[in-house]
């Protein structure tokens, strides 16, 4: 939500603005709640991190980990700032994310195992090279929004050919995050007018992040577990302190 201040990052230069007052808390931090809301997200990813190289998991899933740290970090930069500069470097990794989800869905069943990363990484570095140069702004939400969909088949497939209620458990958690935090994006966009009027703004794109953060790691944790299923290592998923998840594999003595 644009207010004409310029502060310590300047005038505000990025194409999209979010119902928070811009330097309402702090002079270096443009929308400290939209910021701030990112630590959990990356606090999630490291424990998935630790989890994935703790029990030696393919390389794969350490730097999908390592790509939700980048991308919540991408996100508190830009959210604190508002600058054109660090938009892109929001948005462009959250399609390298999404480029990596479908590598890791599909890729098991794909016969030609050097075609499918090729493909992908020449067209995140495409990508990369025109959203520096092209405001996509309602381009690049449609964009997203469809390699988003390319993803979902593929976890509905993973979901009904898995037996273990607690994997299911993990699915549908994945999936109520999304939509809670879907429905508080939406809110946060289409009735801002509404909500500025309000004594109390509920914050609905902090609030976003944060269901996306535990989002991202049901998903991961979903994934891991699917996979180690595929390699027949015996997943189960265990809980720290009795409620929080995480997978457990029993890797053969051969590997």
């Amino acid at each position: 939500m644009g207010d004409g201040i310029s502060s310590f990052w300047g005038p505000v230069t990025s194409t999209t603005e979010w119902c928070e007052q811009n330097y309402a808390r702090s002079h270096y931090i443009a929308e400290f709640f939209n910021t701030v809301s990112n630590v959990p997200c990356i606090l999630l990813a490291l424990i998935g991190l630790i989890n994935a190289l703790r029990q030696r998991f393919e390389k794969r899933f350490s730097v999908l980990h390592v790509s939700n740290i980048i991308l919540a970090i991408g996100s508190m930069l830009f959210h604190a700032t508002l600058q054109r500069l660090q938009q892109q470097g929001d948005e462009t990794p959250m399609v390298w994310e999404m480029l990596l989800y479908i590598y890791i869905l599909y890729s098991p069943d794909w016969h030609y195992r050097s075609t499918m990363p090729t493909f992908l990484f020449l067209y995140g570095a495409v990508f990369a090279i025109l959203h520096s140069n092209i405001r996509f702004e309602i381009g690049f939400k449609v964009h997203y929004l469809v390699l988003c969909l390319l993803c979902i088949p593929r976890m509905y497939k993973y979901y009904i050919y898995t037996d273990d209620r607690s994997a299911k458990r993990l699915a549908k958690l994945y999936l109520g995050t999304l939509l809670i935090g879907s429905i508080c994006w939406l809110s946060d966009r289409v009735f801002c007018k509404d909500i500025s009027r309000w004594y109390f703004n509920p914050q609905g794109h902090a609030i976003w992040h944060v269901f996306m953060g535990f989002n991202s790691y049901f998903a991961n944790t979903f994934l891991m577990f699917c996979r180690a299923q595929q390699r027949e290592w015996n997943p189960r998923v265990a809980y720290i302190m009795g409620f929080f998840p995480y997978v457990k594999i029993e890797k053969p003595k051969t590997q």
